[in-house]
């Protein structure tokens, strides 16, 4: 494997576990260091165990300002300024328009919106200490369609997409890219549980696999993707594209 994240410093929100266990692997395999950030601290620190010296955990509550800035010390104290964040920390709870509670929606909206915000605005200025570098926001297929029965988390994946295109435009004076990423269903241990991992409109009739996003998480936040920012990056099998049958 290469070597592309030598010398380079990564952060990953939601770490512990899933997509973001995954990323953070890549990072180390791939010569970088990595700080994992999550609420999961007996799995976050066991990660860190496997990945070695290479690798940081620290306790993160995305929806807390004060927690943030506890966290980009940490990472530096160990490693120096951070290159590479990715704003990975999500949930999702079900219910619809007419009956989701108020206390569910702002809990979905502060984790995946609020927290990708205060990632981008905490950890921005170890970005810019670095030279510049990659921001990774992970939003979701149902940042680009309406989905049903899940008003909170189809809201909040939206606004990432604009919350990625203002970062953008803002903090490329700083030599910071910015980009969403959006991932159909994917096979994870938190996932295992649903429904099939194919969807009926899904072109590729395979499922989805975790190392499907982390080679794109790793794309951009490699210099192979230095002309890309302010972008959307759809990872679903064609589930996207729109309807698959023939019209009769």
């Amino acid at each position: 494997m290469s070597r592309r994240f030598e010398g380079k410093v990564a952060f990953v929100s939601g770490g512990a576990r899933g997509l973001g266990a995954s990323h953070s692997r890549r990072f180390v395999a791939e010569g970088g260091k990595v700080v994992i950030g999550d609420l999961l601290d007996e799995q976050g620190q066991a990660l860190a165990r496997e990945l070695g010296d290479a690798a940081r955990y620290v306790h993160l509550d995305v929806t807390d300002e004060q927690s943030w800035q506890a966290a980009r010390e940490a990472a530096e104290a160990a490693f120096g300024p951070v290159s590479i964040l990715v704003n990975n920390a999500g949930i999702q709870k079900l219910g619809t328009t007419l009956d989701t509670s108020l206390e569910d929606f702002d809990e979905v909206v502060r984790v995946n919106l609020n927290g990708t915000f205060l990632g981008t605005k905490i950890i921005g200025p170890s970005l810019i200490r670095a030279g510049g570098g990659s921001i990774i926001n992970v939003s979701s297929i149902a940042g680009m369609f309406g989905l049903p029965n899940t008003v909170g988390y189809v809201a909040a994946k939206w606004a990432v997409r604009g919350l990625t295109k203002a970062s953008a435009l803002e903090l490329a004076p700083y030599h910071i890219r910015v980009n969403s990423i959006h991932p159909g269903r994917i096979v994870t241990d938190l996932t295992a549980g649903l429904n099939s991992p194919i969807r009926p409109n899904q072109l590729i009739k395979e499922p989805g696999r975790p190392d499907d996003i982390s080679n794109l998480v790793a794309f951009l936040a490699s210099d192979e993707s230095r002309f890309s920012t302010g972008a959307e990056f759809i990872v679903d099998g064609g589930r996207y594209v729109g309807e698959s049958d023939p019209v009769a």
